[in-house]
């Protein structure tokens, strides 16, 4: 008895069929998240790249960094309530 294709398409059901081949079906917002997890990563390997070969000392790179923070926040750089802001979180001098 031969079944024509329309119905044997019916009789498919089309998740069992891509299991059964191992594979499964594709979601684009998957792949969306995927790219976007994958530039995220890039972007972080590129930016500790550059700053790893800046032309800047290190402590200079870091002063400057924290200063442009700081205007950006709000947070005072300068004065006694910066003073205050680093008592807070200062560690005590060695004990010798």
């Amino acid at each position: 008895m031969a079944m024509s294709w329309k119905a044997m398409k019916g009789m498919l059901d089309r998740e069992l069929l891509l299991k059964r081949m191992g594979l499964e079906e594709r979601s684009p917002a998957g792949d969306f998240f995927t790219g976007l997890g994958l530039f995220s990563v890039g972007v972080l390997v590129g930016a500790g790249l550059g700053m790893m070969f800046a032309p800047r000392r290190g402590e200079d790179l870091r002063a400057m960094m924290t200063d442009a923070w700081r205007q950006r926040t709000g947070k005072p750089t300068q004065g006694p309530d910066y003073q205050a802001m680093g008592a807070e979180t200062a560690m005590p001098p060695p004990q010798h």
